[in-house]
């Protein structure tokens, strides 16, 4: 299946978050306003979020399988790291409001009161779905090796905890522990803003030309393995999308010719491509003197 094929396929897990999403964040508003509960608000405030971050990444999604053009000749996969980053900044904008407002009740006050039982309900069900989600998207972004998709399934993951921790909050309130709801509705902030930072450092890294030093290390070693390769100078590398790309430089025999010379940068990329799963390396041929 090719990377334009996956990124469809990608398409599929986006819309079921966002499904999902509307109306789950629909019945949780409508619910929490009837059963007064700050914590089931907050989640879903938290799930209306999620439906433009999941919007935001099935726009990338669908830009990232545009053809390669004058402007971009390596293609579009970076919008869907972009995409990745544009949900962080929803996330962590509705994850602060959640935390100030919050605490804003809690300073004037405002926590003196028990939410109707079918608000904890909902909130169980809420977290049901999400993890059903959470697990389909999970399974489908590790087939398809999608960046974006896998923060999606992330949130989703979030989403599903947030919810548990609203239905604790809310049956706490039903034995006079009024303060629980609130304290629910700060800890789904604080597990919003959590989530988004994680996807921002990892989305910065990715557009900032960041690579593991482990991996590099571990791809440095493997290229070492080939027989003909004398010494491995130099190994590079930058994510696109989900494909990494390398640039390497390797010293060999002197006395080899031209012919030779490159099928040992073949071997090095049929190596790279079966134990590493790359499959864009740029194989720079030096000659090694003692």
């Amino acid at each position: 299946m090719s990377y334009s094929e996956n990124l469809k396929q990608g398409e599929k897990g986006a819309w079921i978050s966002i499904i999902a999403y509307i109306l789950l964040s629909i019945a949780k508003l409508v619910i929490a306003q009837i059963g007064n509960s700050d914590a089931l608000r907050a989640d879903g405030l938290n799930n209306a979020s999620d439906v433009v971050a999941s919007v935001a990444v099935l726009i990338g999604l669908k830009i990232s399988r545009k053809p390669p053009d004058e402007d971009h000749p390596y293609g579009h996969y970076r919008v869907e790291t972009i995409a990745s980053l544009f949900a962080a900044f929803i996330m962590m904008f509705i994850g602060l409001q959640v935390i100030f407002d919050t605490i804003k009740k809690i300073i004037n006050g405002q926590v003196s009161h028990s939410p109707d039982l079918l608000t904890a309900w909902t909130a169980l069900v809420a977290a049901i779905v999400m993890f059903l989600v959470y697990r389909y998207n999970l399974n489908l972004s590790k087939k398809i090796e999608s960046s974006s998709l896998n923060a999606a399934a992330q949130d989703n993951k979030s989403d599903a905890l947030v919810s548990i921790g609203a239905f604790v909050g809310i049956i706490g309130a039903q034995f006079g522990l009024f303060w629980l709801d609130p304290l629910a509705a700060l800890v789904v902030g604080i597990i919003i803003c959590k989530t988004a930072w994680e996807i921002f450092k990892e989305s910065t890294l990715t557009l900032t030309d960041g690579f593991e030093e482990s991996k590099l290390l571990e791809i440095k070693t493997s290229i070492g393995k080939v027989e003909e390769v004398k010494k491995v100078v130099d190994v590079k590398g930058r994510v696109h999308g989900n494909q990494s790309l390398l640039e390497v430089t390797v010293l060999v025999n002197p006395q080899l010719n031209v012919e030779q010379s490159h099928h040992i940068t073949e071997d090095i990329e049929n190596y790279l491509y079966k134990k590493h799963g790359i499959t864009h390396a740029h194989i720079h041929i030096e000659p090694y003197h003692k």
